[in-house]
């Protein structure tokens, strides 16, 4: 009788620590639906350490729930520390799918959960950036790309919070991330030429700009910034015949002959950049900055003639004033349809609307001159 009672008791001491585990877990999920969270969260957090219970997908599940809970609470929420609710949660639900997969009883469950977490940690990102804590915001922000790996919003904007901190260094390893996930996109490669100006790599800046080329080949301010970075060191004959080059290759790219009116326009070589912008209008009646250099072409052309007219002497502007005033009006007549033309391209463009009010003005269509002035004070508001 001894010792059948002493097996029994063994075997009931051998079971003891899995039933004690595997009531902390249960503990966890009473305190959670009692709404003692502080008490839940430490009953989890041991089942989730302990080697009975922490193999089971319903540990990891029930703990990623707590600490979900736990941020919400506006009690317990502040025993934790910043970031560090999402993270648990976050680390909770992926262990959760990694045991029972996203077919399981908890891993489906999970799969929506971690979601929630992402637009959370996004949030709290957006959030942190606007109240200008930018460390905290970048932080949020790695934690959204941690929960979404191939999403690259969060990436992105982590990029701008370290721009907005000045901290060029993490802004480009982010910027570096996007890349090697495949990311494209004009602002991104505008902001990279920008920092590489700001550290004064003229070389770096350079680089960047061909890198983006390669991608926006035919993107107008990429082709002019190129063109602009050759003439400033010395290289403008090159800059020209790099476009002559890309215009052989391309003839019906409007945007060609568009840049080349402006590398013109800077050597001061205004004929060749009106016949520039001439066959760029030709080839593309639609492209906005060839119409608008057209116009400011001509409006230059009169503003020029009139203020020549006004250094004359009187006696000499009896004799020449005249022709001088009829020349620029002549000019700002010229103009008046490419304004047009621009403003219908584009309605808004405050540099359009202020020439052509101009013009109308000069030109005595003082009706014209203030509807433009009116939709300038429109635009200010």
């Amino acid at each position: 009788m001894k010792k059948s009672f002493l097996t029994l008791a063994l075997a009931v001491a051998a079971s003891a620590p899995v039933a004690a585990q595997t009531s902390a877990v249960t503990d966890a999920i009473l305190n959670q639906r009692s709404g003692l969270l502080d008490k839940a969260r430490a009953s989890i957090d041991k089942a989730a350490t302990n080697e009975k219970t922490i193999g089971k997908a319903k540990t990891w599940y029930t703990r990623g729930e707590i600490y979900e809970q736990t941020m919400d609470n506006p009690i317990f929420a502040k025993q934790l520390q910043p970031g560090e609710g999402t993270q648990k949660a976050f680390e909770s639900y992926t262990k959760t799918i990694e045991l029972d997969g996203k077919a399981g009883e908890y891993g489906k469950q999970a799969v929506p959960k971690l979601d929630n977490l992402y637009a959370r940690a996004f949030n709290d990102a957006v959030n942190s950036y606007n109240a200008k804590d930018y460390d905290k915001a970048i932080s949020s922000y790695k934690l959204a790309s941690q929960i979404k790996p191939t999403d690259t919003t969060a990436v992105l904007y982590g990029a701008y919070a370290y721009e907005a901190k000045q901290d060029l260094a993490g802004a480009k390893a982010s910027y570096a991330q996007l890349q090697g996930m495949g990311y494209k996109s004009v602002a991104m490669y505008a902001r990279l030429i920008q920092m590489a100006r700001t550290e004064k790599n003229d070389a770096l800046a350079l680089q960047t700009l061909q890198d983006a080329l390669k991608v926006y080949p035919t993107n107008k301010a990429f082709m002019l910034e190129e063109l602009n970075m050759y003439i400033s060191s010395g290289r403008g004959k090159e800059a020209l015949d790099k476009i002559d080059r890309a215009i052989a290759a391309d003839p019906t790219n409007s945007n060609l002959y568009a840049v080349k009116g402006s590398i013109l326009d800077q050597n001061k070589q205004p004929d060749l950049a009106l016949a520039a912008y001439r066959k760029a209008v030709e080839v593309d009646p639609n492209n906005f900055d060839a119409q608008f250099n057209l116009g400011v072409y001509n409006y230059n052309r009169a503003a020029d003639a009139y203020t020549r007219a006004s250094k004359l002497s009187l006696k000499d502007y009896q004799t020449k004033g005249k022709g001088l005033e009829a020349e620029g009006k002549k000019f700002f007549e010229a103009s008046v349809p490419y304004f047009e033309k621009s403003l219908q391209i584009q309605p808004d463009d405050r540099n359009t609307l202020t020439s052509l009010q101009k013009v109308y003005f000069r030109l005595g269509r003082n009706a014209d001159s203030e509807r433009l002035n009116a939709r300038l004070e429109a635009l200010k508001k």
